[in-house]
């Protein structure tokens, strides 16, 4: 067991990886010399070589169309985009090459391809650095979508990912990167560890259900605790997986609690929340007490710095939501 942050379990699972899997490569701007500006590859370069770790162009499109071509040669390569905001320059290539080339080519081609996006707000940084594109590229056929809010998580989904066949969008909620350290054990087998495309209970309870996913997966734990005070018990189901969303051990838990709210810091407009909603209506329709709420983000871009904490879902807001769900 070791304890680490979120920046160094995923350090320590790209590493794991690129042990296991000579074909699995890393490129970036800036991930092999300065290891990353987050330093998630950080001493990757110096162990793997040049060759394995690879600084790219400042070009996103350039990144992503080179691993397209290098995943139907037989790699996994790992792509990072720098930031959120910049991943749009490549997102033709993500949406029009990396989803369709598996269907276009009826299977005969997979495209084993991870792409890296710190993403969120709350560091104290401006638009274009602190963005919440989850629901463009769940919406997009072809993509998986994933999401680890702690280190244990961070360790082992990002090897799960790079193992997949797939095409992964690995979404790292950036401000958790150096926030907290725990025990991760390394040595687990991963048969022992939930799958990639699974959501889990991160606190049982028994009045309503909290699912949220990414970095709001701790605020939602505090708002749990701070309703404890209040005689409320919250369940909080931390999703994981957006694309494909597994929704099971959220029905099982509203089946129980009877209410439910979502909280993520994407735009509440067409987000994730209201897929979920929906989807919740349609499966739980019997057992809901009151409609299915959504906490997330105001519908605006995002805003100066000075003003992101009024701007983010915080304890506040969603404790807001789990009263109005009570009253119904």
């Amino acid at each position: 067991m070791t304890r680490m942050t979120l920046a160094k379990a995923l350090n320590a699972g790209l590493r794991a990886a690129m042990e296991k899997d000579d074909k699995v490569l890393l490129m970036g701007e800036d991930v092999g010399r300065l290891g990353g500006v987050f330093r998630i590859t950080d001493g990757l370069q110096k162990d793997f070589g040049e060759d394995r770790v690879l600084d790219s162009p400042l070009a996103e499109s350039g990144i992503i169309g080179t691993a397209v071509g290098m995943a139907m040669r037989g790699y996994r390569p790992v792509c990072e985009i720098q930031f959120d905001g910049f991943v749009y320059p490549a997102y033709d290539q993500i949406v029009s090459q990396v989803a369709k080339m598996h269907f276009r080519t009826r299977g005969m081609v997979t495209m084993p391809l991870v792409i890296r996006i710190p993403y969120g707000g709350g560091i104290g940084a401006v638009e274009h650095h602190s963005e919440s594109p989850e629901a463009q590229f769940a919406h997009t056929p072809g993509l998986k979508v994933v999401t680890c809010s702690n280190p244990v998580d961070g360790y082992f989904m990002i090897q799960q990912a790079i193992a997949s066949d797939d095409p992964v969008i690995f979404l790292e909620p950036k401000r958790q990167y150096h926030a907290d350290k725990v025990e991760v054990n390394e040595g687990a087998e991963m048969s022992d560890i939930a799958p990639l495309f699974t959501s889990t209970v991160a606190r049982p309870g028994s009045d309503l259900t909290l699912l949220a996913y990414g970095p709001m997966v701790k605020t939602c734990l505090k708002v749990a605790e701070a309703a404890a005070l209040e005689g409320r018990s919250i369940e909080v189901i931390d999703l994981r997986s957006l694309s494909p969303l597994d929704l099971g051990p959220a029905e099982e838990s509203i089946r129980r609690t009877g209410r439910a709210v979502v909280a993520h810091e994407a735009h509440r407009n067409l987000g994730m929340g209201a897929e979920i909603a929906a989807r919740l209506a349609e499966s739980c329709f019997y057992s809901l007490e009151a409609p299915v709420l959504r906490v997330g983000s105001y519908d605006t871009p995002y805003p100066p710095s000075r003003i992101e904490e009024d701007y983010l879902p915080d304890l506040d807001r969603i404790l807001d939501a789990v009263d109005r769900t009570f009253e119904f």
